[in-house]
Formats: structure tokens, C-alpha cells, sequence
């Protein structure tokens, strides 16, 4: 293909794509907004709007520990604890990193369902009392484990 046909086609593509988002914003412009909350009967009571908004789930109230059982790297080593979040900001990037997920499971009610039985990380899942997970740190040149603890306030 020369130049001239190129440009030629390049500018019909233009034109086509243009007119294309002139029609999808008419679409956007003719569509309906939401209709209006509906008004309450005589005798009602009106419904506030924060009934009609969005339920958020709340987090249940725990304490948590975080306590280094295994291994030794510059920043932590076995025996150290930790308050969860309070000193959050003490424990290494990498090791908060890879409790991350564990924690929100945690936090909101849930637990992780492997036990590891038969070995030394073996958990407690109790719902009513404590419950533990353990979690490895990613550094390869480490071996650093963490136990998370969670109990009920």
C-alpha cells in the first residue's frame, strides 16, 4: 500500500471511529436517571436514608498477637511479639506482606480450614476462644514463621 492510499484509509477509520462516540454519547445522554425514593402513606413513618444505603460488614472484635516461633533474619527473630495492628509498622515488609491474606480471613470471623496435624505448626481453630495461624516469610535466604493468634475481646 502507498502513502496516499494509507492516508486515505486512515482518515475514513477516523471519521468512522468519531461518529461512533458521537452515537454512544447520545446513548449516555438519553439514559434515565434512578427514579425517586418512594413516598411514604399517610400514617407512615418516612424511612431515613440511611436505611436505604448499602449495609457495610463490620469487623468482629478480636485481639491479635503475632509471635515469630522459628527462624532469625535483621529484623526479627524467634520469641518476638507483636500487637496486631498496633506495631504493625515493626514487622518486616515481606513477612507483613505474606500474613496479609491470613489476617482479613481472620479479622472478619474466618478461619482457614488445614490443621497441619502432625506437625509443628499444627492450629487451633476454636470460634468461641482462640484460633492460630502460621505463616512463612517469602525470603528465600530466611526460614522465618509466624504464629497469628486471634482471640476474642
Amino acid at each position: 500500500m502507498n502513502r496516499r492510499a494509507f492516508l486515505k484509509c486512515s482518515a475514513a477509520c477516523a471519521a468512522g471511529s468519531s461518529a461512533v462516540a458521537a452515537a454512544a454519547g447520545t446513548a449516555l445522554a438519553q439514559q434515565q436517571p434512578p427514579p425517586p425514593p418512594p413516598v411514604p402513606k399517610a400514617g407512615e413513618q418516612a424511612t431515613p436514608a440511611a436505611a436505604n444505603a448499602p449495609q457495610v460488614v463490620r469487623r468482629r472484635e478480636f485481639d491479635f498477637e503475632i509471635e515469630i516461633v522459628e527462624g532469625k533474619c535483621g529484623p526479627h527473630q524467634a520469641g518476638q511479639r507483636f500487637k496486631y495492628p498496633d506495631e504493625k509498622g515493626k514487622i518486616c515488609e515481606w513477612l507483613m506482606d505474606s500474613m496479609n491474606g491470613a489476617l482479613r480471613v481472620l479479622e472478619y470471623g474466618g478461619t482457614m480450614p488445614w490443621l497441619y496435624e502432625g506437625t509443628p505448626y499444627q492450629k487451633v481453630i476454636d470460634p468461641k476462644g482462640l484460633t492460630t495461624e502460621f505463616i512463612r516469610c517469602p525470603d528465600p535466604s530466611r526460614v522465618v514463621v509466624a504464629k497469628i493468634s486471634r482471640r476474642r475481646s
